[in-house]
């Protein structure tokens, strides 16, 4: 496998963490979100974009050097997904926590129709799909915190 596909699937290594490795992968998210987060919405957006385009071909390619379906050593879904979540909401650390938090939960339990992501779509769509999905459920839900609570 190419190593620089296996750094980026694997999020800088952060993939081969032995306990919970999409949860260390969104980690490598924070950062990127945080450069991200300085600039205008529209090179956000394009950064998501980018980034998930990325992470599709990445996983994909991952997936078929390794013979194994999304397996948990691909992180670089997460990275995309979390930057979903946070997308336009103020880097703020209270909102870090939240959106990272509220990430995890939709990405692990896989609401409709992120659930239907692994089984219908192609290679490293599936991989990335249901993350992306996670994202945009927990940015609505984040958004709905900050303006009921002023998180």
């Amino acid at each position: 496998m190419n190593f620089i596909v296996k750094a980026i699937a694997t999020g800088l290594g952060t993939g081969l963490c032995p306990v919970a490795p999409g949860s260390v992968g969104t980690l490598l998210g924070i950062p990127i979100y945080l450069v991200l987060a300085g600039c205008h919405w529209l090179v956000f957006l394009s950064g998501i974009v980018l980034i998930s385009a990325i992470a599709v071909y990445a996983s994909g390619a991952f997936e078929t050097a390794s013979g194994q379906k999304d397996p948990g050593r691909i992180v670089i879904d997460e990275i995309a997904g979390f930057q979903v979540a946070l997308f336009l909401v103020a880097p703020t650390v209270w909102h870090v926590i939240a959106g990272y938090a509220l990430f995890r939960f939709f990405d692990i339990v896989k609401l409709y129709p992120a659930n239907l992501c692994e089984t219908k779509l192609p290679g490293g769509y599936a991989v990335v799909m249901d993350d992306i999905i996670a994202g945009i459920y927990a940015n609505i839900v984040l958004r709905i915190a900050i303006l009921l609570w002023g998180i």
